[in-house]
């Protein structure tokens, strides 16, 4: 079966399954799934536990011959397998089958995974793994939704925070759900029975967000020109590569260009979690000069090869906001300029 981070709890309640897998990269859901998992299996009598760190190249018959050979105490065991890929290879393919196809009710097998790409998701020991037991995809709490699982947390933790403080939360912690966990329990711990306001959330939560460069396309796509610089000061804070940052600038503008000349009723190509954001720029794509656009994005890949003088970031929060239709200085009339 397939289960998320939140039906998770709810299944276990009502059964142990001989094996589970979870996969993805958000580091503080997996690692909440994975302990509901042990603190169940101990519940159950399964009191042993057995950890198995394997690389691509590693000795699969050692983990087959342990786990088929009787518990040191004679007691049920918890096998723990960690993949540092979702392709642990041939041998590892056949060893995880064997494994989850084993009828051995003294074990139960945890399979720990990052996100699997399509080609993983229909591997045999993954199809396996949601047949003899469940799969928990975990997937990261995106900006939409953020304010509201910070709420639920907030329930959880039997604090009061008004809406203006989860947003605000949100905003500081966008990207790091670690981050945003741990600062609800500073929150807790500070505030007590008393209700947390922004002015508390001000006062006393750090900006802790990171961003990728896809969110940055999302938010010039968009038009949200406040975001955009503000994702794009994040990425420069981070270390980003400025190439890999005007990348995801002129793509945005490709797909808004590609939008509106491309045939009637065409898709546009762009990221999935960007087609709402590409919708919001073609609506604004009338009211601006493409043109100007490609110069403002010739200057800073000139800059950012040290052909051109000048800060390549300044040049690119420049363009964002041009795409976002706030321009800020007027459009170059050349590349060279």
């Amino acid at each position: 079966m397939k289960l998320t981070s939140d039906s998770l709890t709810a299944q276990l309640e009502q059964q142990l399954l001989r094996a589970y897998l979870i996969s993805g990269d958000e580091p503080l859901l997996t690692g909440e799934a994975a302990d509901a998992v042990r603190s169940r299996a101990r519940a159950a009598g399964f009191s042993e536990r057995e950890v198995h760190f394997l690389e691509r190249g590693s000795d699969w018959d050692d983990v087959r011959a342990s786990a088929s050979n009787l518990s040191l105490f004679g007691s049920r065991r918890l096998i723990e397998i960690r993949l540092p890929s979702g392709k642990p290879g041939a041998a590892g393919n056949a060893a995880l089958v064997a494994l989850l196809e084993a009828d051995d009710p003294d074990s139960v097998l945890l399979i720990l995974a990052p996100r699997l790409d399509r080609d993983a998701q229909s591997a045999d020991w993954v199809q396996a793994a949601e047949a003899r037991g469940a799969w928990v995809q975990v997937w990261p709490v995106d900006r939409a939704r953020l304010a509201g699982w910070l709420r639920g947390r907030c329930r959880r933790l039997r604090l009061d925070a008004s809406d203006e403080a989860l947003e605000l939360l949100a905003e500081r912690t966008e990207g790091n759900l670690l981050a945003a966990h741990q600062e609800l329990e500073k929150l807790t711990l500070l505030a007590g029975s008393a209700r947390v306001t922004a002015d508390t959330v001000l006062a006393s939560v750090a900006d802790s967000a990171r961003f990728d460069v896809f969110q940055l396309g999302e938010a010039v796509l968009a038009g949200e020109a406040e975001r955009a610089l503000r994702v794009l000061a994040g990425l420069r804070a981070e270390g980003t590569e400025p190439t890999l940052v005007l990348w995801a600038l002129t793509k945005a503008l490709r797909d808004l260009w590609n939008a509106i000349t491309g045939p009637a009723g065409g898709k546009p190509r762009a990221w999935q979690r960007q087609a709402a954001a590409l919708e919001k720029g073609v609506r604004r794509a009338p009211r601006l000069s493409f043109a100007a656009l490609t110069l403002r994005a010739g200057r800073a890949d000139r800059m950012v090869k040290g052909r051109l003088l000048g800060d390549a970031w300044d040049e690119m929060a420049l363009l964002a906001a041009d795409i976002c239709g706030r321009s800020a200085l007027p459009a170059p009339q050349s590349v060279l300029k």
